[in-house]
């Protein structure tokens, strides 16, 4: 019995709204909206600066999980500026389409399309991750890079991603979680909890959006908890691969 207490209380916390500006009313998903598009100018600079440009390494790692599904459609979630969505341009799929709330994020992302002549590869278009836009069975690849723990319902979203995934398809999740071992824990924490919020609020002045970092983090149910919300959104053979001492993970599912 005292198991499954300790069970549910870490699910009741895993599911805890964290929002980004503390002073606001509104609800998650606006906030998330206002506030990458405040960060928008500064967030590919800031992603690579803050960790030391690892975040790179762990997208390519990503986009290989994926790849012996060959997918040729593939829809990349919460694409912001379209970095994961850029990457997985590596399995030489037909069409790549990203998705995002952020119009900011979504503006610079198209900039650094338009550059690398990728625009006849690779769609950016405005779109709710939770009310997606496409048909069912729309893709067999779907990715997506630290953005489902802004989602406001994590759920809904992981339904939806399931709805327009095709049988057989693949859906492949980069998301940051929680080093448990010993020294690496308390080392990431007071870096995760201290630096990063002041170098983040100095680069990007955005006062709030590098606090609700390692909140968000913190409040996001990874590990076993992530795999079970996955099963529960009914995809299958779900697994976790651990990144750089458990500081990221990659998750993987199959329809």
């Amino acid at each position: 019995m005292f198991y499954f207490v300790i069970i549910e209380i870490q699910i009741v916390m895993s599911d805890k709204v964290v929002r980004p500006y503390k002073t606001m009313t509104s609800a998650k998903k606006e906030q998330v909206v206002s506030m990458f598009n405040n960060i928008a100018h500064k967030y590919d600079f800031l992603n690579h600066f803050l960790s030391i440009g690892i975040d790179k390494i762990w997208r390519r790692k990503a986009i290989r999980t994926l790849a012996t599904h060959q997918p040729k459609r593939i829809l990349d979630i919460a694409t912001g500026t379209g970095d994961l969505a850029i990457a997985a341009l590596r399995l030489n799929p037909e069409k790549i389409i990203g998705v995002d709330i952020s119009v900011g994020m979504l503006q610079v992302g198209k900039e650094k399309i338009e550059k690398r002549k990728l625009s006849d590869k690779i769609e950016l278009m405005e779109g709710d991750s939770e009310n997606l836009q496409f048909a069912d069975e729309s893709f067999d690849g779907i990715t997506a890079a630290f953005g489902v723990r802004n989602f406001e319902n994590l759920e809904k979203g992981l339904f939806e991603m399931h709805r327009v995934l095709d049988k057989k398809g693949k859906l492949v999740v980069l998301e940051f979680s929680k080093p448990q071992a010993f020294p690496f824990k308390q080392i990431y924490n007071f870096y995760f909890n201290n630096i990063l919020p002041l170098w983040g609020k100095i680069f990007s002045k955005d006062n709030s959006a590098y606090t609700y970092l390692p909140e968000s983090v913190r409040a996001f149910p990874d590990g076993e908890l992530f795999l079970a919300k996955l099963r529960q959104a009914g995809f299958v053979h779900v697994k976790q691969q651990r990144l750089t001492f458990g500081i990221a993970s990659i998750y993987s599912g199959e329809k």
